[in-house]
């Protein structure tokens, strides 16, 4: 049974639409698993898992993002995978977008087939190489900026570029680079301005804060990856969530750190230009490909940036990743009985038996559970959580926020996973867990002192391990890992953006 929901009226025509192309897209009533057999993980997202295959008839090595139906909680759960799938079926061929191939649909799970990429993530491939240079970042820049221009030329805004979604295609040092991930993309028309919070914080546009924006946003987003290229850190960081975001809005890039003195002034103009807090004033996609840097990009200096950018590269993307692992043990492990007492908990607070929650009724519901909210917070959390816009929450819009925000802050969860991590139950995450855990894949060589550094970056009593009380505070810093649920990634962003903006001191002015 394909995917069929209601959704409100504002959506029905974009609704029907993908419906009807997605409907004459996907292969129902064929069994994937005749056409293709499953070889090992890739990797893991919210919603799926993403397997190496094998075509059974031509022999061919493909990618299958496997996505459960089970995971898909919500309806605009559902949209985004109908949209991922019409999306990448809309763009053309080109050597810097993964192929799609062809997507099957059963009972329990959507199967979208893609060309497979052998060749890592490119922060990888970066922190791997002994010699990293301004060229290599004009190059890669230069690539990403041509993905946009096709992108955009075909009425596609991304919305979540960053380094984790461009995969090399193979291991040959020439390998092409290519964009993968299209789950947050959205297909919009000249002038047309959007007010959904998507993306990832380091990477996100401020306008995309104000929930008012349009593909400017892409180039922003390859601004910030640029500045990393030429760095190793982000330009806007803090350890909070609206720590970033005030950053984000502030605007402050610093050039005066190491190796900024050695990044010529044509790569800093074109970071300025791509920075530009205003999407107005911002460089377009056409005047980045056009600019002097870009243009003659391998001409650019061929010197190395220093083995320091490559340090802090390597740290940055590491240390996201143990979080982001630790997220999915902990996503895992929230009993079914959990859930049906946060159901019971609806049902008990719609005291009207309509199947929704009210303003009044979650304030009620909150008072009446010994939870003293401010009607104020009580307004941030009904917005943040009804994704259907109907000024009400349902059951599933209620279950979805409270099972993560459940995972996020539960201290028994959190103890689980570091459980996980401690492989020889020490009572500590030392050198060998860390080593164990981030290179089971034996991806890069010479890792002793990445894995030094996030242990020492974590370690408060500077013992030389991570103790629990260490692991808990280190989870509630940095800010990328926690994007894992797109549902928790709105509600948090929605209330930070309405907190950010709330006294219009902050607004932009052309």
């Amino acid at each position: 049974m394909l995917l069929l929901l209601t959704i409100s009226n504002t959506c029905i025509r974009l609704h029907n639409r993908l419906s009807t192309i997605y409907g004459q897209l996907i292969r129902t009533g064929l069994c994937f698993c005749n056409r293709y057999e499953f070889g090992k993980e890739l990797g893991r997202g919210e919603f799926g898992i993403t397997y190496q295959c094998v075509d059974k008839t031509s022999g061919e090595n493909v990618a299958c993002k496997t996505i459960a139906k089970s995971k898909l909680r919500t309806e605009i759960d559902v949209e985004d995978v109908r949209r991922e799938v019409v999306i990448m079926r809309h763009l053309p061929k080109h050597p810097n977008i993964v192929s799609y191939k062809e997507v099957y649909e059963d009972k329990d799970a959507v199967y979208l087939v893609m060309e497979l990429c052998e060749g890592g993530e490119l922060f990888d491939r970066i922190v791997a190489r002994g010699h990293y240079t301004e060229r290599a970042a004009a190059l890669v820049t230069k690539t990403i900026l041509e993905v946009v221009q096709v992108c955009h030329k075909h009425g596609v805004i991304h919305r979540d570029l960053k380094p984790e979604n461009f995969l090399y295609a193979n291991v040959n040092e020439n390998a092409q680079l290519k964009a993968i991930d299209f789950g947050l993309s959205i297909f919009f028309e000249p002038g047309q301005r959007f007010g959904e919070i998507v993306g990832s914080p380091y990477y996100m546009a401020p306008e995309v804060l104000r929930r008012n924006y349009g593909p400017e946003v892409d180039v922003w987003s390859a601004g910030v990856i640029l500045y990393i290229l030429l760095c190793g850190v982000p330009p806007f960081w803090a350890e909070t969530e609206e720590g970033i975001a005030h950053a984000i809005v502030k605007g402050t890039i610093d050039f005066n750190r190491d190796p900024w003195p050695r990044v010529s002034d044509e790569a800093k103009d074109l970071v300025k230009g791509m920075l530009d807090a205003n999407p107005y004033n911002r460089f377009t996609v056409e005047e980045v490909l056009d600019h002097h840097w870009i243009q003659n990009a391998d001409k650019v200096s061929n010197v190395c940036l220093g083995e320091g950018v490559r340090t802090k590269i390597k740290q940055f993307t590491l240390m996201n990743k143990f979080k982001k692992k630790v997220l999915r043990v902990v996503a895992d492990n929230l009993p079914l009985d959990q859930v049906h007492g946060i159901k019971q908990m609806f049902y008990m607070m719609d005291t009207d038996k309509n199947g929704n929650l009210s303003f009044q009724e979650l304030k009620d519901g909150l008072h009446m559970m010994g939870q003293t909210v401010a009607e104020p917070e009580v307004h941030l959390l009904m917005d943040a959580a009804d994704v259907d816009g109907n000024g009400m929450l349902n059951c599933e819009e209620f279950v979805t926020m409270a099972v993560h925000l459940q995972r996020l802050s539960n201290d028994d969860h959190l103890k689980q996973a570091f459980l996980q991590f401690d492989k020889n139950k020490s009572g500590f995450i030392e050198y060998e867990d860390l080593k164990i855990s981030l290179f089971d894949d034996s991806l890069a060589p010479q890792n002793d002192q990445v894995i030094n550094d996030i242990i020492f970056d974590a370690d408060l009593d500077k013992d030389g391990r991570i103790s629990y009380q260490d692991f808990k505070v280190m989870m509630s810093t940095g800010t990328d890992w926690k994007m894992g649920s797109r549902q928790y990634s709105k509600a948090m962003l929605n209330a930070l953006s309405m907190r950010l903006f709330k006294d219009k001191s902050m607004q932009l002015t052309n």
